[in-house]
């Protein structure tokens, strides 16, 4: 018997709710919604049928994200990683940075 991965324990608030009205509205792309909050298309599914969050309102179309597609799960941590090397680097920049400082104020 295989074993159930475990829930993210990722939900869709009222306000999450308004938004995939207002995405769904614009035709986004139902797999691009999931995407957005990070949910299955399942729960997109339950909004749009009215079974969740029958009262939400539409949001309008100032208050929604862009439209995706959206970085994927690979290409964010790819972005993580390449920022801290860039801190890294900053980061040793800036104390050799302060470290001539300190060399130039003994000189003068």
């Amino acid at each position: 018997m295989t074993q159930r991965a475990e829930p993210s324990g990722r939900r869709l608030s009222e306000a999450d709710a308004s938004l995939v009205k207002g995405m769904v509205a614009r035709n986004d792309r139902h797999h691009d919604i999931a995407a957005w909050f990070g949910v299955n298309q399942g729960r997109i599914a339950e909004v749009i049928s009215g079974r969740k969050f029958q009262g939400a309102a539409v949001a309008s179309t100032d208050d929604l994200p862009p439209p995706g597609p959206y970085s994927s799960g690979r290409a964010a941590h790819q972005a993580l990683k390449a920022l801290e090397e860039a801190k890294a680097a900053l980061d040793l920049a800036a104390k050799n940075i302060e470290q001539a400082l300190k060399d130039v104020k003994k000189l003068g």
